[in-house]
């Protein structure tokens, strides 16, 4: 680590403190005009996570992303190039496919039989005199941009987007070192949440919530020297693990730390409820983090991955990177997990979107990815996420009151300003009603 990378982390979480703070009209998380301009202006123009490359690996391999009103069809040709298009038959208007699945050839209309290629390409039209002169090479599907970044699979609507590569920013340079090209996906899980897209993301785009919201995690997590950095569409924020937060003065016991890792963290490392600390394996001058990384590279080594190239920085530094709109992706040496939220049937309502993975030795095969839904009193994603979702519903319900009119939001919630800021240049508001300024300017 160079001198200049441990001063940059040895800095908070807020940064420079602003004037005043950050003032969000209340309504954005509610209103349904906000929310139509939402569904008109920005979700046809911005880059989405759809799925990853384990869904849609081989040839005839679809799956079918939806978000709001807009769905989206992606396909994995016969000539193994991954195309994108508008889930609608040119016909009628009706869905082409939906979920996911494999072998697929062509992609036919259920309802009257128009039928098209994996290519887009409209081959056969029943009855097809009596459309009259109906020329077969003006109606492809309507195609829509699809690209990969590592395991993830993104679309946008928009034909005339800037490159993904160029939407991410500094994202891909900046964690390049992990390598998450050998992570597998194995389930995703999307759970129904009465709260706004918007108030579930922000849950994933600060940490000052850690303190209060997740008294386990807040004993083996330094939620303080957290810096941020904004990028533009994207922005980061690091914690490490296996230490206590600076925000408890009393001081914790090595087994402390260890029980609150192994109460919120302990499936990383393959260990169950309980689990003692492991005092006959730890070498002398082993803080609590470098055991807890050590066990965690034996728990990889039993699936044949090496992290003897990992230091404990490495696996106990999680780099949280967000992606604008709706995107949060966290990983570590060994751990990557992806956020996304998105719109539900109304402004109340929305889903949160787990996409789970686990590295795997270079090479290895793909693996069919899971891909369940449920209502939030039914999922349990562990004890941080469950505690997440609990609190939503409440928030939904407080931004409703007359008396809240604005969000009020500290430097230390910086990726959440920055989101809005981002989405007032999608929706292209009056200065009248953006945020005002009293936060950091990215």
């Amino acid at each position: 680590m160079t001198t200049e990378t441990a001063r940059v982390r040895q800095e908070d979480a807020i940064g420079t403190p602003p004037q005043r703070p950050t003032l969000v009209p209340a309504e954005r998380y509610y209103s349904p005009a906000f929310a139509q301009l939402e569904v008109e202006r920005m979700w046809p123009r911005v880059w989405q996570l759809a799925c990853t490359v384990d869904h849609v690996a081989e040839p005839g391999d679809y799956f079918e992303y939806r978000c709001g009103p807009y769905s989206i069809l992606i396909v994995r040709g016969g000539d193994g190039a991954l195309r994108a298009f508008q889930n609608v038959c040119r016909h009628r208007g009706n869905s082409l496919c939906t979920g996911s699945g494999s072998e697929l050839r062509e992609l036919r209309c259920g309802y009257h039989g128009w039928t098209w290629d994996l290519c887009g390409v409209l081959k056969r039209v029943p009855n097809r005199k009596g459309f009259g002169a109906l020329p077969m090479s003006e109606l492809p599907l309507h195609a829509a941009r699809v690209d990969v970044w590592e395991r993830l699979v993104f679309v946008n609507l928009d034909r005339d987007a800037m490159p993904l590569a160029d939407y991410l920013e500094a994202v891909p340079d900046d964690i390049a070192w992990c390598g998450l090209v050998d992570f597998r996906c194995y389930a995703t899980m999307t759970i129904e949440v009465e709260a706004n897209w918007k108030t579930i993301a922000d849950g994933f785009s600060e940490t000052y919530h850690i303190q209060t919201l997740h008294p386990e995690l807040h004993r083996c997590v330094d939620d303080v020297h957290a810096p941020q950095v904004i990028w533009g569409h994207t922005g980061k924020s690091e914690q490490l693990y296996g230490v206590p937060s600076p925000h408890i003065k009393q001081p914790l016991s090595d087994e402390e730390i260890w029980d609150a890792y192994v109460d919120t963290q302990g499936a990383l490392m393959g260990v169950g409820e309980r689990t003692p600390f492991p005092h006959d394996d730890r070498h002398s001058g082993q803080s609590v983090a470098d055991v807890i990384a050590a066990c965690t590279r034996a728990f990889a080594a039993e699936r044949g991955v090496d992290l003897s190239w990992a230091s404990t920085d490495q696996m106990m530094r999680l780099h949280q990177y967000n992606v604008f709109p709706n995107m949060s992706l966290l990983t570590n040496a060994d751990h990557l997990t992806v956020l996304a939220a998105r719109p539900g049937p109304d402004p109340d309502h929305g889903e949160l979107v787990m996409v789970l993975f686990t590295r795997m030795p270079p090479g290895a095969p793909r693996n069919k990815p899971a891909d369940v839904r449920m209502p939030a009193e039914e999922a349990h994603p562990g004890l941080v996420m469950s505690q997440d979702l609990t609190v939503l519903p409440g928030l939904q319900r407080g931004l409703h009151q007359p008396g809240f009119t604005h969000v009020v939001l500290s430097n230390e919630e910086r990726r959440v300003i920055n989101m809005h800021r981002n989405l007032e240049r999608y929706l292209e508001l009056t200065e009248s009603d953006c945020t005002s300024r009293g936060g950091e300017t990215p």
